[in-house]
């Protein structure tokens, strides 16, 4: 090959689709972190508005798989110390 020259190779698309391949593909698991400060009955609909949006929002999601909920309730936000925490 000369000087300047170059060589391009062409790849051709493979306009076949293959399903079993995409089926391979892992889907993420993905948990939501709910949590109130207090255990106020006030705050207890929050808490319950919170796990049911994330629960929906993570299910009708095709690449994700719902791996749950981890949730503090009632414990104060300035400190990790107490934070038990659960996962549903």
């Amino acid at each position: 090959m000369a000087m300047g020259q170059r060589t391009v190779s062409v790849i051709p698309a493979n306009p076949i689709y293959d399903f079993k391949e995409k089926a391979k593909i892992k889907k993420l698991r993905v948990a939501a972190y709910c949590r109130v400060s207090t255990e106020l009955e006030e705050q207890q609909s929050s808490y319950q508005a919170q796990v049911d949006y994330y629960t929906a929002e993570i299910m009708k999601n095709p690449g994700w798989k719902f791996a749950g909920i981890y949730a503090d309730e009632g414990i104060s936000g300035t400190s990790t110390k107490n934070r038990t925490g659960s996962i549903n």
